[in-house]
Protein backbone atom coordinates (compact mmCIF):
# COMPACT_ATOMS: atom_id res chain seq x y z
CA UNK A 1 0.00 0.00 0.00
CA UNK A 2 0.76 3.53 -0.52
CA UNK A 3 0.47 5.92 2.10
CA UNK A 4 1.80 10.18 3.15
CA UNK A 5 3.30 8.75 6.10
CA UNK A 6 3.80 5.38 8.01
CA UNK A 7 1.61 5.10 10.52
CA UNK A 8 2.51 5.11 14.32
CA UNK A 9 2.25 2.35 16.91
CA UNK A 10 -2.01 2.12 17.76
CA UNK A 11 -3.03 4.69 14.80
CA UNK A 12 -4.60 4.31 11.27
CA UNK A 13 -3.76 5.89 8.05
CA UNK A 14 -5.43 5.89 4.84
CA UNK A 15 -3.61 4.63 1.32
CA UNK A 16 -4.10 6.06 -1.72
CA UNK A 17 -2.69 2.54 -3.78
CA UNK A 18 -2.87 -1.05 -3.27
CA UNK A 19 -1.79 -3.83 -5.10
CA UNK A 20 -0.57 -7.46 -4.84
CA UNK A 21 2.50 -8.90 -6.79
CA UNK A 22 5.42 -11.02 -6.72
CA UNK A 23 8.59 -10.22 -4.62
CA UNK A 24 11.43 -11.57 -3.22
CA UNK A 25 15.12 -10.55 -4.03
CA UNK A 26 15.85 -13.53 -6.92
CA UNK A 27 12.49 -13.01 -8.45
CA UNK A 28 12.44 -9.63 -8.61
CA UNK A 29 15.84 -9.49 -10.19
CA UNK A 30 14.64 -12.09 -12.73
CA UNK A 31 11.48 -9.59 -13.67
CA UNK A 32 13.51 -6.50 -13.84
CA UNK A 33 16.48 -8.40 -15.99
CA UNK A 34 13.72 -9.89 -18.56
CA UNK A 35 11.95 -6.46 -19.27
CA UNK A 36 15.95 -4.94 -19.91
CA UNK A 37 16.03 -7.78 -22.60
CA UNK A 38 17.54 -10.56 -21.20
CA UNK A 39 16.59 -14.37 -21.19
CA UNK A 40 15.88 -15.11 -18.12
CA UNK A 41 15.56 -18.77 -15.48
CA UNK A 42 14.37 -18.92 -12.27
CA UNK A 43 15.14 -21.60 -9.94
CA UNK A 44 14.34 -22.08 -6.62
CA UNK A 45 12.35 -23.70 -3.75
CA UNK A 46 8.53 -23.29 -4.00
CA UNK A 47 5.27 -24.97 -2.25
CA UNK A 48 3.38 -27.64 -3.52
CA UNK A 49 0.98 -26.94 -7.05
CA UNK A 50 -1.70 -26.62 -4.08
CA UNK A 51 -0.39 -23.72 -2.38
CA UNK A 52 -2.07 -20.36 -4.00
CA UNK A 53 1.28 -18.69 -3.37
CA UNK A 54 3.76 -20.05 -5.15
CA UNK A 55 1.12 -21.08 -8.27
CA UNK A 56 0.71 -16.92 -8.21
CA UNK A 57 4.21 -16.64 -8.57
CA UNK A 58 5.14 -19.18 -10.97
CA UNK A 59 2.31 -17.57 -13.04
CA UNK A 60 3.49 -14.30 -12.71
CA UNK A 61 7.23 -15.19 -13.68
CA UNK A 62 5.62 -17.09 -16.64
CA UNK A 63 4.13 -13.94 -17.88
CA UNK A 64 6.90 -11.68 -17.91
CA UNK A 65 8.52 -14.54 -20.38
CA UNK A 66 10.63 -16.36 -17.93
CA UNK A 67 11.15 -19.68 -17.45
CA UNK A 68 10.40 -21.76 -14.30
CA UNK A 69 11.38 -24.95 -15.22
CA UNK A 70 13.78 -25.13 -12.57
CA UNK A 71 11.89 -24.23 -9.61
CA UNK A 72 11.63 -27.17 -7.42
CA UNK A 73 7.83 -27.79 -5.58
CA UNK A 74 7.68 -28.79 -2.05
CA UNK A 75 4.32 -30.28 -0.83
CA UNK A 76 2.81 -28.64 2.30
CA UNK A 77 5.54 -26.04 1.52
CA UNK A 78 5.31 -22.47 1.32
CA UNK A 79 6.68 -19.01 0.05
CA UNK A 80 7.12 -15.88 2.16
CA UNK A 81 4.56 -13.47 1.89
CA UNK A 82 5.38 -9.57 3.23
CA UNK A 83 3.26 -6.61 3.56
CA UNK A 84 4.51 -3.58 2.60
CA UNK A 85 3.66 -0.03 3.34
CA UNK A 86 5.79 2.60 1.39
CA UNK A 87 5.33 6.55 2.23
CA UNK A 88 5.46 9.62 0.26
CA UNK A 89 9.13 9.57 0.07
CA UNK A 90 9.31 6.05 -1.67
CA UNK A 91 10.52 4.38 1.78
CA UNK A 92 9.48 1.10 2.90
CA UNK A 93 8.35 -0.86 5.96
CA UNK A 94 7.78 -4.39 5.44
CA UNK A 95 6.79 -7.32 8.07
CA UNK A 96 7.25 -10.73 6.74
CA UNK A 97 5.88 -14.42 6.90
CA UNK A 98 9.29 -16.14 6.37
CA UNK A 99 8.37 -19.46 4.39
CA UNK A 100 7.66 -22.58 5.45
CA UNK A 101 9.58 -26.18 4.48
CA UNK A 102 11.84 -24.81 1.85
CA UNK A 103 15.28 -24.33 3.48
CA UNK A 104 16.75 -27.18 3.13
CA UNK A 105 16.44 -27.77 -0.34
CA UNK A 106 18.64 -28.63 -2.92
CA UNK A 107 18.47 -28.25 -7.01
CA UNK A 108 18.18 -32.31 -8.30
CA UNK A 109 20.49 -30.87 -11.52
CA UNK A 110 22.76 -27.62 -10.65
CA UNK A 111 25.09 -28.32 -14.05
CA UNK A 112 21.56 -28.59 -15.90
CA UNK A 113 20.61 -24.96 -14.67
CA UNK A 114 23.26 -23.18 -16.10
CA UNK A 115 24.17 -25.21 -18.79
CA UNK A 116 22.43 -22.68 -21.32
CA UNK A 117 22.83 -19.46 -19.49
CA UNK A 118 25.81 -16.38 -19.70
CA UNK A 119 25.88 -15.51 -16.48
CA UNK A 120 23.86 -16.15 -12.70
CA UNK A 121 22.93 -14.41 -10.00
CA UNK A 122 22.02 -15.89 -6.08
CA UNK A 123 20.94 -14.22 -3.29
CA UNK A 124 21.76 -16.01 0.21
CA UNK A 125 18.34 -16.47 1.23
CA UNK A 126 18.53 -20.39 0.36
CA UNK A 127 22.28 -20.73 0.49
CA UNK A 128 22.15 -24.41 0.37
CA UNK A 129 19.87 -24.30 -2.83
CA UNK A 130 22.37 -21.66 -4.37
CA UNK A 131 25.82 -22.88 -3.28
CA UNK A 132 25.11 -25.64 -5.37
CA UNK A 133 24.22 -23.44 -8.31
CA UNK A 134 27.26 -21.34 -8.30
CA UNK A 135 29.35 -24.68 -8.12
CA UNK A 136 28.10 -25.41 -11.16
CA UNK A 137 28.45 -21.62 -12.43
CA UNK A 138 32.04 -21.61 -11.56
CA UNK A 139 32.34 -25.16 -13.28
CA UNK A 140 31.67 -23.31 -16.70
CA UNK A 141 33.60 -20.29 -15.87
CA UNK A 142 30.95 -17.94 -16.22
CA UNK A 143 29.78 -14.75 -13.91
CA UNK A 144 28.60 -15.78 -10.67
CA UNK A 145 26.72 -12.49 -9.09
CA UNK A 146 26.05 -12.51 -5.03
CA UNK A 147 23.26 -10.59 -3.65
CA UNK A 148 24.24 -10.34 -0.29
CA UNK A 149 20.83 -9.64 1.06
CA UNK A 150 20.93 -11.27 4.73
CA UNK A 151 23.46 -10.63 7.04
CA UNK A 152 25.64 -13.34 7.80
CA UNK A 153 29.32 -14.46 8.81
CA UNK A 154 32.19 -12.87 6.92
CA UNK A 155 33.53 -16.50 6.15
CA UNK A 156 30.32 -17.76 4.53
CA UNK A 157 31.90 -19.82 2.43
CA UNK A 158 29.25 -18.80 -0.23
CA UNK A 159 31.29 -16.01 -1.05
CA UNK A 160 34.27 -17.89 -1.88
CA UNK A 161 31.91 -19.17 -5.22
CA UNK A 162 30.97 -15.48 -6.63
CA UNK A 163 32.55 -13.15 -9.33
CA UNK A 164 31.21 -10.25 -8.12
CA UNK A 165 29.45 -9.95 -4.25
CA UNK A 166 27.11 -6.89 -3.92
CA UNK A 167 25.83 -6.01 -0.56
CA UNK A 168 23.63 -4.15 0.51
CA UNK A 169 24.08 -1.32 2.90
CA UNK A 170 22.30 -2.67 5.96
CA UNK A 171 23.37 -6.23 5.22
CA UNK A 172 27.22 -5.14 4.93
CA UNK A 173 26.98 -3.21 8.24
CA UNK A 174 25.62 -6.35 9.81
CA UNK A 175 28.41 -8.67 8.44
CA UNK A 176 31.29 -6.60 9.02
CA UNK A 177 29.96 -4.93 12.34
CA UNK A 178 31.10 -1.42 11.10
CA UNK A 179 28.97 1.81 10.21
CA UNK A 180 31.72 3.37 7.81
CA UNK A 181 30.49 1.65 4.56
CA UNK A 182 34.14 1.74 3.60
CA UNK A 183 35.45 0.33 6.31
CA UNK A 184 32.70 -2.11 5.98
CA UNK A 185 33.82 -3.11 2.49
CA UNK A 186 37.50 -3.53 2.94
CA UNK A 187 36.29 -5.99 6.02
CA UNK A 188 34.39 -7.97 3.58
CA UNK A 189 36.97 -8.02 0.86
CA UNK A 190 39.17 -9.35 3.02
CA UNK A 191 37.18 -12.87 2.61
CA UNK A 192 36.90 -12.97 -0.93
CA UNK A 193 38.49 -13.45 -4.12
CA UNK A 194 36.20 -11.38 -6.62
CA UNK A 195 34.54 -7.96 -6.92
CA UNK A 196 33.05 -6.52 -3.99
CA UNK A 197 30.73 -3.92 -4.10
CA UNK A 198 27.95 -2.01 -1.38
CA UNK A 199 24.49 -0.67 -2.90
CA UNK A 200 23.01 2.57 -0.66
CA UNK A 201 20.14 3.51 -2.14
CA UNK A 202 20.32 7.27 -3.13
CA UNK A 203 23.50 7.28 -2.16
CA UNK A 204 24.62 5.39 -4.69
CA UNK A 205 26.93 2.69 -5.00
CA UNK A 206 30.78 1.78 -3.74
CA UNK A 207 33.11 -0.33 -4.63
CA UNK A 208 36.81 -1.67 -4.37
CA UNK A 209 38.96 -1.47 -7.41
CA UNK A 210 42.89 -2.00 -7.50
CA UNK A 211 42.64 -1.71 -3.29
CA UNK A 212 41.00 1.36 -3.90
CA UNK A 213 37.28 2.85 -2.92
CA UNK A 214 35.42 3.93 -5.70
CA UNK A 215 32.02 5.78 -5.98
CA UNK A 216 29.40 6.37 -7.93
CA UNK A 217 26.73 8.46 -7.07
CA UNK A 218 22.79 7.32 -8.04
CA UNK A 219 20.60 9.01 -10.37
CA UNK A 220 18.56 12.13 -9.39
CA UNK A 221 14.75 10.92 -9.40
CA UNK A 222 11.66 12.02 -8.03
CA UNK A 223 11.53 8.19 -6.03
CA UNK A 224 8.13 6.97 -5.52
CA UNK A 225 8.69 3.24 -4.51
CA UNK A 226 12.44 2.20 -3.63
CA UNK A 227 10.84 -1.67 -3.14
CA UNK A 228 12.77 -3.54 -5.56
CA UNK A 229 15.51 -0.73 -6.52
CA UNK A 230 18.57 -2.75 -5.40
CA UNK A 231 16.98 -6.16 -7.20
CA UNK A 232 16.84 -3.79 -10.31
CA UNK A 233 20.44 -3.13 -9.99
CA UNK A 234 21.56 -6.58 -9.37
CA UNK A 235 19.49 -8.10 -12.55
CA UNK A 236 20.87 -4.85 -15.10
CA UNK A 237 24.34 -5.25 -13.51
CA UNK A 238 24.27 -9.31 -14.21
CA UNK A 239 23.04 -8.12 -17.61
CA UNK A 240 25.65 -6.21 -18.52
CA UNK A 241 27.75 -9.03 -17.88
CA UNK A 242 26.29 -11.35 -19.76
CA UNK A 243 26.86 -8.82 -22.80
CA UNK A 244 29.96 -8.15 -22.31
CA UNK A 245 30.03 -4.80 -21.13
CA UNK A 246 32.81 -3.16 -18.47
CA UNK A 247 32.71 -2.76 -15.14
CA UNK A 248 31.70 1.13 -15.38
CA UNK A 249 29.27 0.57 -17.98
CA UNK A 250 27.53 -2.31 -15.81
CA UNK A 251 27.38 -0.51 -12.88
CA UNK A 252 26.24 3.09 -14.77
CA UNK A 253 23.38 0.48 -16.69
CA UNK A 254 22.48 -0.92 -12.90
CA UNK A 255 22.14 2.12 -11.74
CA UNK A 256 19.89 3.75 -14.55
CA UNK A 257 17.75 0.04 -14.24
CA UNK A 258 17.90 0.97 -10.10
CA UNK A 259 16.75 4.24 -10.29
CA UNK A 260 13.80 4.07 -12.79
CA UNK A 261 12.64 1.58 -10.50
CA UNK A 262 12.05 3.97 -7.95
CA UNK A 263 9.57 6.07 -9.84
CA UNK A 264 6.96 3.82 -10.24
CA UNK A 265 4.60 1.98 -7.71
CA UNK A 266 3.97 -1.24 -7.24
CA UNK A 267 7.60 -3.43 -6.59
CA UNK A 268 8.54 -5.47 -9.12
CA UNK A 269 5.67 -5.24 -11.31
CA UNK A 270 7.37 -1.27 -11.62
CA UNK A 271 10.59 -3.00 -13.33
CA UNK A 272 11.77 -0.73 -16.54
CA UNK A 273 12.32 -1.77 -19.54
CA UNK A 274 15.27 -1.62 -22.14
CA UNK A 275 14.40 1.18 -24.02
CA UNK A 276 13.29 3.40 -20.91
CA UNK A 277 16.67 2.65 -19.41
CA UNK A 278 18.51 3.61 -22.78
CA UNK A 279 16.65 6.30 -23.15
CA UNK A 280 17.17 7.33 -19.66
CA UNK A 281 21.27 6.64 -19.90
CA UNK A 282 21.40 8.81 -23.32
CA UNK A 283 19.73 11.90 -21.41
CA UNK A 284 22.24 12.06 -18.85
CA UNK A 285 25.16 12.68 -21.66
CA UNK A 286 23.35 15.18 -23.39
Amino acid sequence: MRVDDFPAPGTKVAASEFITTGGGCAANAAVATARLGGRVAFAGPLGGENDAVSERIVSDLAAEGIDCGGCVRVADGTPSVSLILIDARGEKMIATRRGVRLANVLPPDADALVADTDAVLVDNRFPEFVTAVCRAARRRAIPVVIDLDQATRLDDPLFKLGTHVIASSEALRGIAGLSDLGAALRRLAEHLEGFVAVTDGPNGVTWLQGGELRHSPAFAVEAIDSLGAGDAFHGGFTLALAEGRDLDEALRFASAAAALKCTKFGGASGAATRADVDAFLARQSV
